[in-house]
């Protein structure tokens, strides 16, 4: 009954030609705490993206092809915890999750344009799986019948290809290509955060996989918590990127036991607030607000009100952000950088 009376009003209100924004005000879903300036930082952000959004569901990233940023905003739209099933939502969500399945090669399961694309596209492909109604996901999708997967079945394609090209390489990491022989932390903290959401979906990841990637990243970071970038190129410089990622794959694989993670921890608290226009500011705020809310709620919270007034800032009067990799990129992972504070997906669990 209470469904039935819910299906009613929501369906008076769009009727009534109110917008997204004012919609999900009338019918909030977030938990209690969340303040309003954030609310409204994230709705306006959300609310460009459906603008944004190709008609075949992708969200591109000039000169850089491939289906990553799709999976960067599906994230930061599931991360708002509203049902993907119903609502304002709905269409654009499952859209985007078939223009990734569509991305995908059938044979190899590589999400192609680099393992960067194919990392992103896995996790969002990981989150999404079991939120959304599998039956409905190809609804008036105009694909052909052998194009058309589960989110299941892709996902476990993805996390083949991911373990495949880790088989072949002798560092235990990943880098651009599926068959790459070198590595970097940048693509592996990509590939590794997926295979764990993927791990924690239910879908199969051999331990081996995990503790061979994690070893990896501890040979990579220093005794100070800095993270070189591969093989000693860049060196152990003052990247929060690469000390972000390391310090949060430790987390979510359950090593905070290990003194490199704790060093990387310690780097990371020492450090001021990200600008998120600067170069890789966004990128770098997506992984410390992660990091840091993995690592100690407490340093996490004080960072946090700084991102806040520096995403209200920057954010432009149509709701979206700018930076190094366009419009698209910059305004997902801003509002993911946001998203500790609505705590509803999976992987951003303590």
């Amino acid at each position: 009954m209470w469904l039935a009376i819910l299906l009613f009003i929501c369906w008076g209100t769009i009727a009534s030609g109110q917008t997204p924004s004012a919609l999900r005000r009338e019918n909030p879903v977030q938990g209690q705490g969340v303040s309003r300036e954030v609310r409204d930082i994230y709705e306006k952000g959300l609310d460009w993206l459906i603008t944004s959004q190709t008609p075949d569901g992708a969200w591109p990233s000039p000169n850089n092809p491939g289906p990553g940023p799709t999976g960067l905003c599906v994230m930061a739209f599931l991360a708002y915890g509203e049902d993907p099933n119903f609502g304002v939502h709905e269409t654009p969500v499952r859209r985007a999750v078939q223009s990734l399945i569509r991305e995908q090669d059938p044979k190899t399961g590589y999400l192609g344009g680099s393992m960067y694309h194919h990392g992103f596209a896995t996790l969002a492909l990981a989150e999404a799986y079991g939120a959304m109604d599998e039956k409905r996901l190809w609804d008036g999708a105009d694909t052909p019948v052998d194009r058309r997967r589960s989110i299941g079945q892709a996902l476990e394609l993805a996390v083949r290809t991911s373990i495949t090209s880790q088989d072949k390489n002798s560092t235990g990491g990943w880098r651009y290509a599926p068959n790459s022989t070198d590595a970097d932390t940048s693509v592996s903290g990509a590939i590794l955060v997926s295979l764990l959401a993927a791990r924690n979906a239910g879908i199969e990841v051999p331990d081996k996989n995990i503790d061979r990637a994690i070893s990896y990243f501890t040979s990579m970071t220093s005794k100070s918590g800095q993270v070189a970038y591969a093989g000693g190129l860049g060196g152990y410089d003052e990247s929060q990127a690469r000390v972000s990622i390391a310090a949060l794959v430790y987390s979510i694989a359950g090593r905070k036991d290990l003194t490199e993670f704790k060093a990387c921890t310690a780097f990371l608290k020492a450090k001021d607030a990200i600008k998120v226009g600067d170069h890789y500011g966004e990128y770098t705020a997506y992984y410390k607000a992660q990091a840091l809310f993995q690592a100690d709620i407490e340093a996490w919270e004080k960072w946090n009100k700084l991102l806040i007034q520096e995403l209200r800032q920057s954010q432009k009067s149509d709701g979206r952000f700018d930076g190094s990799f366009g419009p698209n990129v910059a305004t997902s992972l801003s509002l993911l950088s946001l998203a500790l504070n609505f705590r509803f997906l999976p992987i951003y669990e303590r």
